[in-house]
């Protein structure tokens, strides 16, 4: 005998609230409805499902056994209408975020914790790459978002961009470096330290090439490279090297009392930091509010360089 579900939710409702009226108000039906249901069910089975005459209702074991199956199905109900709640208002889904690595370690993973404080449901994919590959992966549709740093986009790229903070890139050392004993270090007296390289294909690259061209560097001593965030700052921490970083990864790191910028000024690179995604995708819910996260967050940051930054005379 087959029974539709729906009257076994509303048999489930009756149970749990202990009379129609009740088991109605549950459901958000009417009362006659609900008494149809029972009748109707009862003369099918040819069997009660109520003891008659107790208040509140009281199932017969029939009515009970159906009342658990109809409650299964009620829960389940109810969880998939949380679900769909839940992604509808952003508190759920899926993100898929890739961006350069030096910024994702020192920026972006603190803002995603703290996402997903008061969003556990959202699960994070995070992955590295520069423009290059996040371009390629956007397109190919492996990551929703990707955070990096970009000069300008060629026209009918297919891919809208988001400046969430301006490229500014400072030099960076140890904290016990002798050259932060000098007010205002000589672009040879740098020179005569040896420096870090960025990893292969990050655009600090070609800005700490650009700066010791601008210094009259004619020859480079490059002691170190390819290494990641945490790699090149224990290696700063243990020799008096220098590089060059982006000045937010500098601040982000500055309660670890590990390195810091040197007060020397260095060219701005033309470019900015932003969320980078495909200009035509519809976006869900999860990968707005995350969006939007993280526009705050850089928001926040940058008014903490700000105030940060009229305590600190840099060299001119």
């Amino acid at each position: 005998m087959k029974i539709d579900e729906r009257h076994l939710v509303q048999l489930a409702a009756v149970v749990k609230a202990g009379g129609v009226t009740e088991g109605a108000a549950l459901l958000g039906l009417s009362q006659p409805a609900i008494s149809r249901t029972i009748a109707m069910l009862e003369k099918r089975l040819g069997e009660p499902l109520f003891v008659k005459g107790r208040r509140p209702l009281q199932p017969t074991p029939l009515g009970r056994a159906l009342a658990d199956h109809g409650q299964v199905m009620l829960s389940a109900s109810r969880k998939a209408s949380d679900t769909i709640e839940s992604f509808r208002l952003g508190k759920s889904g899926l993100v898929r975020v890739g961006g350069t690595p030096f910024f994702m370690d020192a920026l972006i993973a603190p803002m995603i914790a703290d996402f997903q404080v008061q969003n556990p449901d959202v699960r994070i994919d995070q992955s590295y790459g520069y423009m290059a590959d996040l371009r390629a992966a956007l397109k190919g549709d492996q990551i929703d978002l990707a955070i990096c740093p970009i000069d300008i986009l060629e026209e009918g790229s297919g891919l809208a961009f988001q400046k969430v903070l301006p490229g500014r890139n400072v030099v960076a050392c140890r904290v016990t470096h002798p050259l932060l004993l000098k007010r205002r270090p000589q672009p040879s007296q740098l020179l005569e330290y040896p420096w870090v390289a960025p990893p292969p294909g990050s655009p600090l690259l070609a800005d700490l090439h650009s700066l010791l061209l601008s210094f009259g560097a004619t020859e480079i001593k490059i002691r170190y490279t390819g290494g990641s965030l945490m790699s090149l700052v224990n290696y700063l921490k243990g020799i008096d090297a220098l590089t060059v970083l982006p000045h937010s990864v500098v601040f982000a790191l500055r309660n670890e009392k590990s390195i810091t910028a040197l007060p020397v000024s260095v060219p701005h690179p033309e470019r900015a930091l932003g969320l980078l995604s495909r200009a035509t995708s519809a976006h869900t819910p999860a990968i707005e509010k995350f969006s939007q996260h993280i526009r705050h967050s850089f928001d926040r940051l940058q008014h903490l360089i700000h105030r940060h930054e009229q305590a600190v005379v840099w060299g001119v």
